[in-house]
């Protein structure tokens, strides 16, 4: 509770023994970490009490906004019942089937099958082996190598971040592992901006089929790529990258491996991005949205294609987890869904919410600071540029990020810095005027980045 915790003392205590993710360590002990105490709805209250509305959803998360009492209810009820149990020896749990069925319910057609993790790293993990077994069973045990995008993210495991294509990840603990190829990502406003649209979409889209043909298409297993990208900087591809690329896969036999953990469970308006982008993927890797953040769960969502191959002719799929399945995560999750579906909640942001935050995000394209603003569903971003005809950026370090989302902390909003992009992603259940709010203080975030650079409102 506010005022009854020690700030420096907790401080103190986190430097001697936490250390974070993705993280400075030195650097932050330098300052020490803020600590958030509370939430409620779309806001966060830190143990000082200063109120921030959560522009980034936890981390693309916490879909129904934080304190539902049904998500509470739903785990002290599984916990009084049944904590624990695992997937292992041939058992299971009721709410364990009964979500695996609810998730089958929601995702494409052709999907009807879920293979349980703990996260989504976790989750890509699992896409590596079973894609790999796949060929193996298929008669093709030379087909290894899964092609990836440059900027992509897919975890931080040793298999999620080979699959990712961030390279100061791989410069940190010999990565990537082999078999995995990197092409160029459908990043217009970074690296095609003089280019039309759909004219680099289809320039980026073909360098999946250059890559499949210089490794041969008989090595080539998979693709696996996010809808849009969400922590490379929410980089929403052209209208034409997604159909050239479902005719490439298809012409060259090659599963398409769709990473749902962000865009997941109502994030783009629709249950999927593979449902906005109308993709027909062999597996589909979810996690964040599927509790709402409440608990850790996540999974893989497997097409009926590659569920026959694994259940008729693989024998024990050597892969699992202790907690694949767990009860209590699965109960969340199993209201969670009930939620999105009760109170229309998907329905609600592609008719109403998303609409409105695209005309009210996109307002800021007007400052003296931002090069592009762009959203998609509720996801959004600000390009950051000192020169918003050439699209020159401030710095190569990030350093203009960096300052922005410390004014955004300063004006009581969480917007994320990636590189010289400023991100956000809020709970599904924001309102119109939380809308407000949260660009009302993004543009004073701006206009305080733009005066510390000395650049005139």
């Amino acid at each position: 509770m506010a005022g009854k915790i020690n700030l420096k003392e907790l401080q103190a205590l986190e430097a001697k023994h936490h250390l974070h993710p993705f993280t400075d360590a030195g650097a932050l002990n330098a300052v020490g970490t803020r600590i958030i105490e509370r939430a409620e709805g779309v806001y966060l209250y830190d143990t000082e009490g200063k109120k921030f509305i959560d522009g980034m959803a936890g981390l693309w998360c916490v879909n129904l906004g934080y304190g539902r009492k049904e998500l509470i209810e739903a785990a002290t009820a599984q916990m009084t019942e049944l904590p624990f149990y695992n997937s292992f020896f041939q058992c299971t749990t009721p709410v364990t089937v009964q979500l695996a069925a609810k998730i089958a319910e929601v995702a494409p057609a052709h999907m009807n099958h879920v293979f349980f993790t703990g996260s989504g790293s976790e989750a890509n993990d699992t896409v590596i082996r079973m894609v790999r077994r796949y060929w193996q069973l298929k008669g093709q045990p030379e087909r290894q190598v899964i092609i990836s995008r440059n900027n992509g993210y897919h975890g931080s495991t040793m298999a999620g971040a080979s699959l990712g294509g961030m390279k100061f990840m791989h410069e940190q603990g010999g990565l990537p592992i082999p078999g995995i190829s990197h092409i160029r990502q459908p990043y217009w406003y970074g690296e095609g901006g003089d280019m039309d649209k759909n004219e680099f979409g289809l320039l980026c889209a073909q360098a999946l089929e250059d890559r499949i043909l210089a490794l041969g298409p008989d090595k080539v297993a998979a693709f696996i790529a996010e809808p849009l990208q969400g922590a490379g900087g929410v980089i929403i591809p052209p209208d034409s990258y997604w159909p050239a690329i479902k005719k490439i896969v298809k012409k060259y036999d090659i599963l398409l491996v769709v990473d749902e953990v962000i865009c997941g469970f109502g994030r783009t308006g629709h249950w999927f991005g593979s449902d906005y982008f109308d993709l027909e993927p062999d597996l589909m890797p979810v996690a964040k949205g599927l509790s709402s953040g409440y608990l850790p769960i996540g999974g893989v969502i497997i097409s009926d294609r590659v569920a026959d191959v694994i259940i008729n002719q693989c024998g024990e799929f050597a892969h699992g987890f202790t907690y694949s399945g767990h009860p209590v995560c699965a109960a969340v999750a199993l209201e969670t869904i009930r939620i999105l579906q009760d109170e229309k909640i998907v329905e609600n942001v592609r008719d109403n919410l998303a609409p409105y935050l695209n005309e009210q995000w996109l307002t800021l394209q007007d400052h003296p600071l931002v090069g592009e603003a762009r959203s998609l569903g509720m996801v959004g971003a600000l390009e950051l540029v000192k020169d918003k005809k050439t699209r020159e950026r401030f710095s190569t370090t990030g350093a203009t990020g960096a300052l922005c989302r410390d004014f955004c902390v300063k004006n009581g909003i969480v917007m994320r810095a990636v590189g010289e992009t400023m991100i956000i992603s809020p709970p599904l259940v924001i309102t119109r005027d939380e809308i407000d709010e949260l660009v009302a203080k993004a543009r004073k975030s701006l206009d305080g980045t733009a005066e510390a650079l000395g650049i005139a409102v």
